[in-house]
């Protein structure tokens, strides 16, 4: 787990080692039949293209900087990906695309990843997903998603300082939209750009970076960029009060789902 660069604040709550527990915990986790059968078996075939690498094959804890104020938050794992490398966004195209962006931003410490434990340092940013096994054809069981919910709702109160989360697709949206004590009403829509103060935090929706939507040129390194940066500007002011009398919601963009 990458714990920021040289010279933040200490740690005085502790937050690294309840982080560290936590992810002991979630890659211990084996609660979705369906999910266990499935992340193993793509661990144990393989992709032609890695079969000389041992895949990772567990669900996978988030990671970034734990004091940070910016929270990314994805769908889930990609089979070749974070499920090979144990950690998400990691070793595939689609966190190509996203860790690039994070470096011109100014929130990854270089533009490339490409496994566990390469030395990418996160600053002010953690990343972690809605699902932490990766599900066939990308997509859970409302079953599994309920299942895995309990991860997500650990782990967010652990980072004390996040003030942005970044929802990477309509499914993060929706799922960072559950966390919350008080549902809001009526349920904002998902969409690129959108705005919409959820009270602890301001929630922001981003396009997923899958390769359907880079390579089609429905999210490009500008419009990811555009997002990052204000969500960078959101968290700079400061802590946001918890008891905003009403949601707000604004959209520079398309209001359709990732």
């Amino acid at each position: 787990m990458s714990t920021g660069p040289p010279g933040r604040r200490p740690d005085a709550g502790g937050t690294t080692e309840r982080l560290a527990a936590l992810e002991a915990a979630v890659v211990e986790c084996r609660a979705c039949p369906r999910l266990v059968a499935w992340r193993e078996a793509v661990a144990a075939e393989k992709r032609a293209a890695f079969r000389d690498e041992e895949y990772w094959g567990r669900p996978i804890p988030g990671f970034g900087d734990p004091e940070a104020r910016i929270l990314l938050l994805g769908l889930a794992p990609a089979a070749h990906g974070g499920n090979r490398t144990g950690r998400v966004f990691t070793g595939d195209r689609s966190g190509d695309f996203l860790f690039a962006a994070l470096h011109r931003a100014g929130l990854a410490d270089r533009p490339v990843s490409i496994r566990r434990g390469d030395g990418l340092t996160l600053h002010d940013c953690w990343i972690t997903a809605a699902v932490r096994c990766a599900p066939p054809a990308n997509r859970p069981l409302p079953a599994e998603r309920d299942a895995c919910a309990r991860w997500l709702r650990a782990e967010v109160p652990l980072l004390r300082r996040v003030r942005v989360v970044v929802s990477l697709g309509g499914y993060a949206w929706d799922a960072a939209l559950r966390l919350l004590e008080r549902p809001l009403r009526p349920k904002p829509r998902f969409g690129h750009g959108t705005e919409v103060d959820a009270g602890p935090w301001t929630l922001l929706g981003c396009f997923h970076p899958s390769q359907q939507n880079t390579f089609t040129g429905r999210l490009t390194p500008d419009m990811l960029d555009a997002v990052l940066l204000r969500a960078r500007a959101l968290a700079a002011r400061g802590d946001q009060s918890s008891g905003a009398a009403a949601p707000s919601a604004r959209s520079a963009a398309s209001t359709s789902a990732a």
